[in-house]
């Protein structure tokens, strides 16, 4: 039943999440103007009454087609699984783990990342939305200001410098006035910037590996014997010896604790 109720919150936060991921956005598009998502509803509901809840759930069923790649884009996953997907290139294997083990994995580790980031948008504006003591459009600008402190504190100044240029925007009196037309394409640039860079500290030792496999078969004239064959034995020893796969995951959920 602890189980049970563990995922079903976790659920409930995760679609929280997406919802505010998506409507902060728009919120900033719109000039952060009091009533804005009001006369949104308003104007769907083509009656000046606001939808009824029935209606809002299908709304938002319909944005959940969008809300998967929001979400991945706006959190810690893209790092995860672009660092897990060359570790296993590293290790010489296909595809093990498969590609669910390794989705899994990334989805989990991001919502460990994230947790302090759901806690907050759960403190600051769900638990208050669902008491009625504050306004949704209220509730949508205090997750934005939430996930917009979390891409802030990863993001290099370099890649948020770059795309000012490109949107000639002049800089900005505090960081969190950085819209998000800006932040999301630096945060993104920067997180795969950042894999890489991990990426390749995880790949050298393998390479090395594979290096000297090689060369002991050239030396004994088995040219016609696949190194990867003779490495691949070697690489998985040296991976379960170092506990690899604690010391990968704590490393990469260590990397977002700096900013």
């Amino acid at each position: 039943m602890r189980a049970r109720g563990a995922i079903r919150a976790g659920a409930i936060y995760g679609l929280i999440l997406a919802i505010f991921a998506v409507a902060s956005p728009a919120l900033a598009q719109a000039g952060g103007q009091p009533g804005a998502l009001d006369r949104a509803v308003q104007t769907i509901s083509g009656d000046g009454r606001p939808l009824s809840l029935s209606l809002q759930i299908l709304v938002l069923m319909s944005l959940l087609t969008v809300l998967p790649s929001l979400i991945l884009m706006m959190t810690s996953f893209t790092r995860i699984i672009i660092v897990l997907s060359i570790l296993r290139q590293a290790l010489g294997l296909q595809q093990t783990p498969p590609n669910q083990v390794l989705v899994g994995l990334a989805l989990f580790l991001s919502i460990f990342v994230m947790r302090p980031v759901i806690s907050e948008i759960n403190e600051t504006a769900y638990t208050p939305y669902g008491q009625g003591s504050i306004s949704v459009e209220e509730a949508v600008s205090r997750s934005g200001n939430a996930l917009h402190g979390f891409m802030l504190t990863q993001t290099r100044e370099t890649d948020l410098k770059l795309f000012m240029d490109l949107a000639d925007a002049q800089p900005f009196a505090r960081p969190q006035d950085i819209p998000f037309s800006i932040l999301l394409p630096s945060f993104v640039t920067s997180e795969l910037k950042t894999a890489f860079q991990i990426g390749f500290l995880i790949f050298l030792p393998f390479l090395i590996i594979d290096l000297v496999v090689a060369s002991t078969l050239m030396a004994l004239g088995m040219m016609m014997l696949s190194p990867t064959i003779i490495s691949m034995p070697f690489k998985l020893l040296l991976f379960v010896l170092v506990d690899g796969w604690a010391l990968t995951m704590g490393s990469l959920a260590a990397s977002f604790a700096g900013g």
